[in-house]
């Protein structure tokens, strides 16, 4: 499962129910159960199930208005934790049961009504106690759902066009009667699917078709019936039916099979479908080269939803996606939505075996699967374009988001301990962090051990529901190597934090490292019973650079830091060395190194290490940001003739080919990062300005090279808009050079900003054209941003994905009345609540628009509460994702601390009203030690 964009596509208002007859009514309303209280959960309190399901065939029928599910559980006794005669439980939420029925060994069958002799229901699902002395036997239910109405958009729902599916982590017990938890593998030999042939003429499901045709009672409805040969669990389960547009393709894998590739989406769409299916067709031969990993099936569909709820989800066969990660086109996507396509294709093509073929034991186990396949397309996206870029990208989003996630009160394990709502445990933690785990296993074991890590693992648990200490259990037999130390990243929640000092002894020629470990230190801010203060195995990868030249006097090096404090020694050297440590960020850890202003503009120009050269630019910068926080309110600010002459070589550099490295040295540090290098209290809009004034003074000083360099990267009189990477390093480093040269906010910036949105509305360049409408909202009483906000919305032509640009950039604008655009914003007729991506391109990105939403009169704020409580009841999941924006306010200065605290005592406040997902969220993060 791939973490939600962004911004995303909208679907019109969801499609009206049909009428009921009155006795479905009345049925229905007998079956209105007490919600159940919200109850933690934790890992310490697994347990396998009494009964595994080894077989599972379900006849779904879709009608308008509603579905009809009928499934037959083949079950068998677990002996190993119950005896004959122990009751069966299956999870069930909203569903309207209509019949229950036990088939004995012997084929007979038994209707079993509801009591204590049959079964009995709950608002959780149902316990099944006549199951007698039988130890394998099937269970038929028939229930009836109605998709139309699933605005929750878990389980099966109807998106736009179609009928859809999303079952992770918890959304098969609202399709059916199951044990809906992942240990529970079962193969699905037949899902028969039956809708009308007019609005549903496509009908999709897991694995390989195996039948089709037209019902024999109803010429104007069809069928098709699907068999996975591979046993799976519940969250695996997907089912598409509705009005489809596609591509096909076929790709051959090393054995020499052929399997038939599909991409689908809304007929409209699929001219914006190719660079999915190639994509694909990368990911597939990536899987083989590097991991030897063939794919298992003889197809591989891919769909495309409108309203969903995260990024894309990993079923078996049957992919479903977002449509923001998945249509593109030059002139409807930007570079960054085009590599963000390739890299999330791949993260759920690569689940096929790091997820499917083997899975978790329990939800406690996710970054099993899901740090493992984000580590996977990490790589994958390195070897298709830059590794040296993608690596700054990774702990960009790592600092700004992990890093904050870690230092407040929703910080927990890449394992977690406990939960309530699981949905709330699809976090930065569990996806960003835990990719770095595993990344550390290459570093500690090389790439060629950690491939025989990998081989061992499959080869032990191929077909198995496992928890994290198989996968290092698997790296550490391969490698002959004691792990045990290690799973201490699995058990600390926090960012830990190492204090590196160096000592030069001329007389021998050796430079000393003493790294120590702050053991504790990034758990501080929580509970003492959060807390577990042990060292941990940590790499650092170290360089020796020789001053002046820069050039390598000792290539990297992986020192392992296995206690509290050690000291690492270097001989033979001539004179003393500048230290590059935690090369290529070796591990998700803050470093504490007193290198000197000079040191640092050295690294940014010389360190070997792409990643090390873009962290010293940024600490440089840092440091001036936080010199201009610290300053008296008012006081003027000179950019340090060095900090500026550093900059400058990075942006005049002719010689480094990659021109997104470049990019990327030359942005900031993002806010949320710096915060959690700060001593609160802080005060987030006077950082904001305090990063607004470097920015400018860089913007100042450079000003000629800024210019000149935009003229040179400038595409010619009718040059083709080309996606690769070489095109969108020269894309990103002139929209760098347009943003600085933007914040003069003058007639000059104005002009060269409408300049540019015209020619790239010319071109068909989305990306170019973005970037000037980006700045042109944030000059939004001008002339020509009123016209570009007119142009930019009549060139969506209803494209959902392109009006979400639209909403986002105006909803992000650091303008003074932001909250009443906002407002504004959300009384267009194309905006909703319903669909998560239309959303958050308002809502979720007002959240993070600083000096708005943390203005000093509270009502950012109060719009947030006033938001999280209207979603909460159509959508849980993404209402508890906002409600997080309030999760750094224990940092904030006592003001804004005061503020907040009411909104939450607000949400606090309304209880039981609350779904789970929101109530967790909330009273976690009231919370602090």
């Amino acid at each position: 499962l791939a973490a939600a964009p962004a911004a995303a596509r909208l679907v019109g208002g969801l499609r009206p129910t049909a009428v009921r007859a009155a006795a479905t009514v009345v049925q229905a309303e007998t079956q209105v159960l007490e919600k159940a209280p919200a109850v933690e959960k934790f890992r310490k309190d697994y347990r396998q199930p009494n009964y595994w399901i080894k077989e599972v065939q379900l006849d779904v029928r879709i009608f308008d208005g509603e579905t009809k599910v009928e499934a037959v559980l083949s079950c068998e006794l677990n002996t190993s934790v119950a005896s004959p005669g122990a009751e069966l439980v299956l999870d069930g939420e909203d569903l309207k049961l209509e019949a229950v029925e036990l088939i004995s060994a012997d084929g007979s069958a038994k209707a079993l009504v509801e009591g204590k002799d049959g079964y009995e229901l709950s608002s959780e699902g149902m316990v099944v106690r006549g199951v007698g002395s039988n130890t394998t036997f099937k269970l038929r239910t028939r229930v009836a759902i109605e998709p139309e109405r699933n605005t929750q958009l878990s389980g099966l729902y109807f998106s736009g066009c179609m009928y859809c599916t999303q079952m992770e982590a918890e959304g098969f017990r609202r399709f059916t009667y199951f044990p809906d938890r992942p240990d529970v593998m079962a193969k699905y030999t037949s899902v028969r699917i039956e809708a009308d042939k007019k609005q549903c003429p496509v009908l999709l499901g897991n694995g390989n078709e195996i039948d089709k045709g037209t019902c024999a009672d109803d010429p104007s409805r069809h069928f098709a019936v699907f068999q996975d040969p591979f046993a799976k669990p519940s969250y695996l389960f997907a089912v598409v039916a509705g009005k489809l547009g596609g591509i096909q393709d076929t790709f051959t894998t090393a054995s020499g099979r052929t399997v038939k590739l599909a991409v689908f989406s809304e007929p409209e769409n699929v001219d914006q479908l190719d660079h999915a299916m190639v994509s694909l067709k990368k990911s597939m031969k990536w899987d083989e080269d590097r991991f030897g990993l063939e794919y298992d099936l003889d197809v591989y569909n891919i769909v495309a939803v409108n309203d969903f709820n995260m990024g894309a989800m990993e079923n078996k066969g049957l992919n479903v996606f977002n449509t923001a990660l998945t249509l593109a086109r030059p002139d409807t996507a930007t570079d960054g939505d085009y590599e963000r396509i390739e890299g999330v294709i791949g993260h759920e093509y690569f689940h096929n075996w790091t997820g499917n073929r083997v899975t978790c034991r329990d939800w406690f186990q996710l970054t099993l699967k899901e740090g493992l396949t984000v580590f996977r397309d990490q790589e994958f996206s390195g070897d298709m374009g830059s590794p040296a870029v993608k690596r700054i990208e990774e702990v960009r989003i790592l600092t700004a988001g992990q890093f904050r996630e870690d230092g407040g009160p929703m910080a927990h394990p890449i394992r977690p301990e406990s939960y309530i709502a699981m949905d709330n445990f699809y976090t930065a933690t569990v996806y960003c962090k835990g990719a770095e785990v595993i990344r550390m296993y290459q570093t500690l074991l090389g790439r060629d051990g950690f491939r025989k890590g990998m081989d061992l693992y499959f080869q032990r648990h191929d077909g198995s529901a496992v928890s994290c200490d198989e996968f290092r259990a698997a790296m550490a037999d391969a490698n002959s190597r004691d792990l045990s130390q290690f799973e201490e990243w699995y058990l600390q929640p926090g960012t830990p934090q190492v204090e590196v000092r160096s000592s030069w002894d001329a007389a021998k020629g050796t430079l000393s490292l003493t790294i120590k470990q702050k053991v504790g230190a990034g758990q501080a801010h929580l509970p003492e019973d959060k807390r577990r203060n042990k060292p941990m195995l940590i790499p650092v990868v170290v360089g020796l650079l020789e001053r002046g030249t820069g050039k390598e006097v000792m290539p990297s090096k992986v020192l392992e830091l296995t206690t509290e404090e050690q000291t690492f020694t270097f001989e033979g050297l001539s004179a003393e060395p500048v230290p590059s440590l935690f090369r290529d960020f070796s591990a998700p850890v803050k470093v504490d190194y007193p290198y000197s202003d000079e040191d640092l503009a050295f690294l940014a120009a010389f360190d070997t290490d792409s990643f090390n050269r873009w962290e010293a630019a940024q600490q440089l910068g840092a440091k001036e940001i936080k010199k201009v926080y610290a300053a008296a309110p008012g006081s003027a600010y000179q950019l340090p003739a060095g900090y500026a002459d550093a900059l400058r070589r990075i942006l005049t550099d002719k010689e480094t080919s990659d021109l997104s490295l470049l990019s990327y040295a030359l942005v900031l540090p993002a806010e949320s990062a710096l915060m959690e290098t700060m001593t609160p209290p802080i005060n987030p809009v006077h950082l904001h300005e305090a990063r607004g004034a470097v920015r400018k003074a860089i913007a100042t000083a450079l000003k000629d090279d800024f210019t000149k360099r935009y003229q040179e990267l400038s595409p010619a009189a009718g040059e083709p808009v080309v996606i690769d990477g070489v095109s969108a390093g020269k894309r990103r480093l002139r929209n760098l050079c347009l943003g600085y040269l933007s914040a003069f906010q003058d007639a000059d910036s104005v002009a060269l900003n409408a300049a540019q949105f015209k020619e790239a509305r010319a071109r068909g360049c989305m990306t170019d054209k973005l970037a000037a409408f980006g700045n042109l909202v944030e000059m939004p009483d001008t002339p020509e941003s009123k016209e570009a906000i007119g142009a930019f919305f009549e060139d969506a032509k209803g494209d959902a994905l392109v009006v979400n640009k639209w909403f986002g950039m105006q909803a992000g604008a650091d303008v003074p009345d932001g909250l009443a655009r906002v407002q504004r914003l959300m009384e267009h007729p194309d905006f909703t609540l319903k669909n998560p991506n239309r959303l958050r391109s308002v809502v979720s990105v007002f959240g993070g628009n600083v000096a708005n939403f943390h203005k000093i009169d509270g009502t950012g704020y109060a719009f947030m509460t006033k938001m999280v409580l209207e979603v909460d009841k159509l959508n849980p999941q993404v209402a508890s994702r906002m409600a997080l924006t309030f999760s750094t306010w224990a940092k904030l200065d006592p003001a804004r601390q005061a503020l907040i605290k009411e909104q939450l005592a607000v949400l606090n406040s309304k209880g039981s009203e609350l779904s789970k997902d929101t109530f967790e969220v909330v009273s976690r993060v009231s919370k602090v030690a």
